[in-house]
């Protein structure tokens, strides 16, 4: 029996010939990532180990959750992982200012590539797989041992080949994608699973579709989601990834537990209520006027410059709604700094947004928006759980940039077509 893609990529760092769904395996890690969160605790474990960091050049802290600080607790995390990089000369340490939210600078960056093989002390960890890799998230005691030994134990995971077909509509993008999936399979559908990305309806997605929809992996109980090498991937990463890597491809018998067929050319723009990602419903079948109060359009899943794009062309010569908050937040210093070159930036301020620096902020009820009592968000982020923004009686729907850019302008959720 052939391997699939993350079976050949553990395979490799596990250093055997093959390997197939259920075994155990020790594998070598290309990159070990922690934010400012979940770095603290891990640095705790770290220091009983009593050894040095495996390589400072494999390590990525980024200290993007609480910062910049947004309180004195959050400065101490944040100043717990400072003091930690400067001591062990971590190469890849992003101070404010240079930093940007991790799952949108590591593959900026080309921190992460095909083939290889990257662990994170954060849930979203598995967005690099839309580059061809495998990652995936961990705990903080796992990060710690991680961090001494460059090594990390998996159980090999069964995997959902999900084979895409048709051409993309004007008005989707890779969200739209992974909450239709979502929405067919539930939170649960793809538990401890590889989703894997095939078919000719691949090349119809940019690479912020890929990340976006390899970032949401986890939200359908995923261990990580991961696509083809293709044209696409090349342009991205060469010149970008300074490593050496290896790109792989699946066998053509390789096993999978489920197939699942998504006709692109069918997908309309969708939202997911509260309180679960895989809630997901049609604009087009939502009857009653949902009236908001906050829009976010930014974070790991949808803070790319595409994303940026689309919002902008759709909010262009229109004021944001009376009642209605808007915080777009870039997902990195380059993502910003073209945004204002593109003149993004001038179309949300003119339209009475309010533009943030990079940070995931709001995402997880953290700073820079969060809900008061029964209010009611649209939001590009990748959970809706209750009292994930805030208050615990408010709610969140999840949606691309389309539907956010075109509820914020007309105060309800609305589909981007409604936005004359």
């Amino acid at each position: 029996m052939g391997m699939n893609m993350t079976e050949k990529i553990m395979a490799k760092h596990a250093g055997l010939p093959s390997v197939s769904a259920g075994n155990i395996v020790t594998c070598s890690l290309d990159m070990v990532l922690a934010n400012d969160i979940t770095a603290p605790p891990a640095i705790k474990e770290f220091k009983k180990i009593g050894k040095p960091v495996f390589d400072n050049k494999k390590i990525a802290l980024v200290p993007d959750h609480f910062q910049p600080a947004k309180d004195m607790k959050s400065a101490g995390l944040a100043k717990t992982v400072r003091d930690f990089a400067r001591k062990h000369k971590i190469v890849n340490y992003f101070e404010q200012g240079r930093v940007g939210i991790e799952h949108v600078i590591l593959p900026e960056f080309g921190l992460v590539g095909p083939g290889m093989l990257t662990i994170g002390a954060d849930s979203h960890t598995c967005t690099y797989g839309a580059l061809n890799g495998f990652s995936t998230g961990v705990g903080s005691t796992d990060l710690a041992a991680a961090m001494a030994t460059g090594k990390a134990w998996f159980k090999v995971p069964e995997a959902i080949k999900v084979v895409l077909s048709g051409k993309k509509p004007k008005n989707i993008n890779g969200k739209d994608v992974i909450l239709t999936l979502i929405g067919m399979i539930g939170v649960d559908g793809a538990l401890y699973k590889t989703l894997e990305f095939a078919g000719e309806g691949v090349s119809e997605l940019s690479m912020a579709d890929r990340l976006t929809i390899a970032n949401m992996a986890i939200e359908a109980g995923g261990k990580n989601g991961i696509f083809p090498f293709d044209e696409i991937t090349k342009e991205y990463v060469e010149g970008r990834v300074k490593e050496p890597y290896e790109p792989v491809e699946s066998d053509s018998d390789a096993n999978y537990s489920q197939v699942i067929e998504i006709n692109l050319s069918k997908l309309t723009p969708v939202v997911a209520f509260p309180h679960l990602p895989g809630n997901t419903r049609a604009v087009s079948d939502i009857k009653k006027k949902i009236k908001i109060d906050q829009v976010v359009i930014g974070s790991c899943t949808n803070g790319r410059l595409e994303d940026m794009e689309i919002a902008a062309s759709i909010i262009k010569g229109h004021k944001i709604h009376d009642d209605v908050r808007c915080i777009v937040i870039p997902g990195s210093q380059a993502i910003y700094k073209e945004s204002m070159r593109r003149g993004y930036i001038d179309t949300f301020i003119d339209a009475g947004c309010v533009v943030s620096c990079p940070t995931c902020g709001p995402c997880l009820g953290g700073y820079m928006g969060i809900l008061a009592v029964g209010e009611r968000c649209v939001s590009t982020t990748n959970r809706n759980f209750v009292g994930r923004m805030g208050d615990t009686s408010s709610e969140v729907y999840l949606a691309g940039p389309h539907v956010a850019a075109a509820s914020a302008v007309l105060g309800r959720i609305a589909a981007p077509e409604e936005v004359e």
